[in-house]
């Protein structure tokens, strides 16, 4: 009878612990901004590495890649680069701010050779704001490649992941009247 109730007190304590942290969990106060925010125009800023050695080719890499995918998928009409005076006169205009927090290169040899290894990794931390510097939403999000491909192609998943963050959260300014027409037809 005595080892039946061992194992129940261990399985008690085990659960508990286990449901501990989710119960104690607390939302990051940024995480509780709107679902999504309207905005017609993001202004991409250059990326900073203040902390982290990046090779210039990632950086370069990693703001093209970025462009391009918030041009296809970003969900934004208008798309302007760092210094872009046109972007001043969009309404309803986000900034992004990107700061990358790590980086690992990896080796395309060693992937092609054992794919368990050399995996380049990249994090990038991502702030959005609007034109008066309120933070709208911050967020880290990673870059890898782990089994084909050159070392540049995390530049390539960091900038799809950030454009699918932004198609959801980021909705296009829409003139209601427009919408209105358009479901009346």
């Amino acid at each position: 009878m005595k080892p039946i109730k061992t194992a129940t007190i261990l399985w008690t304590l085990v659960a508990a612990l286990s449901a501990a942290p989710l119960l104690c969990a607390q939302e990051h106060p940024l995480a509780k901004v709107n679902a999504t925010a309207k905005a017609s125009a993001i202004q991409i800023e250059m990326i900073q590495a203040r902390d982290v050695s990046l090779p210039a080719e990632f950086q370069v890499a990693l703001y093209e890649n970025l462009i391009q995918e918030m041009q296809k998928e970003g969900g934004f009409p208008e798309v302007y680069r760092d210094g872009d005076r046109n972007a001043a006169g969009a309404p309803e205009l986000v900034i992004l701010h990107t700061t990358v927090t790590g980086f690992k290169q990896g080796s395309e040899l060693k992937r092609d050779v054992t794919t368990v290894g050399g995996a380049t990794s990249i994090t990038v931390l991502c702030q959005f704001t609007d034109k008066e510097g309120k933070v709208l939403l911050e967020r880290s999000i990673d870059g890898k490649v782990r089994l084909i491909g050159d070392n540049l192609k995390a530049t390539d998943d960091f900038a799809k992941k950030t454009a699918k963050l932004t198609a959801e959260r980021f909705t296009p300014d829409r003139n209601d009247s427009d919408s209105d027409s358009a479901i009346l037809r």
